[in-house]
């Protein structure tokens, strides 16, 4: 299953996967639980493929950032817990992308794709790569911005 399925939604923990959509919204079922639950078009929703975090030079998009943590962690779970404390957090984060911004990337962020992170992983979601048309589009702009 690809991020594009998989949901943060406001004010329900953990996350969710895109089951149907319905005329007022959609079903999302709870990657927690598995519990289902209809959500409304008003509640606030993102979608983990359009997250991005901050850096000093551009926005990484949240795919690249949880493929570094499987790349330092050799496919496991993080070393640190998303409940650590803030400086241990920090520290694992730099490590992880070295030049995040740490003026818009607060500790609760770093919490959050911890917890994500390793959520996905008890889950099996675990290939963070861009989907191919993603990819040819991304190609196309490189190109034409090297014109």
């Amino acid at each position: 299953m690809s991020l594009d399925k998989i949901l943060s939604i406001a004010g329900k923990p953990g996350l969710h996967k895109l089951v149907t959509q319905t005329r007022t919204g959609f079903v999302a079922e709870s990657l927690i639980d598995g519990k289902r639950s209809t959500v409304n078009m008003r509640t606030n929703v993102s979608v983990l493929s359009e997250i991005a975090i901050y850096t000093l030079e551009e926005e990484v998009p949240l795919r690249e950032v949880f493929s570094k943590i499987q790349e330092k962690e050799s496919g496991e779970k993080t070393a640190v817990k998303h409940k650590d404390d803030k400086l241990k957090l920090e520290e694992y984060f730099f490590e992880v992308l070295p030049n995040y911004d740490e003026d818009r990337v607060y500790a609760s962020d770093i919490k959050k794709v911890i917890q994500w992170y390793n959520l996905l992983h008890d889950h099996g979601i675990t290939d963070f790569t861009a989907p191919e048309e993603t990819k040819e589009e991304v190609k196309a702009e490189e190109e034409s911005t090297e014109k």
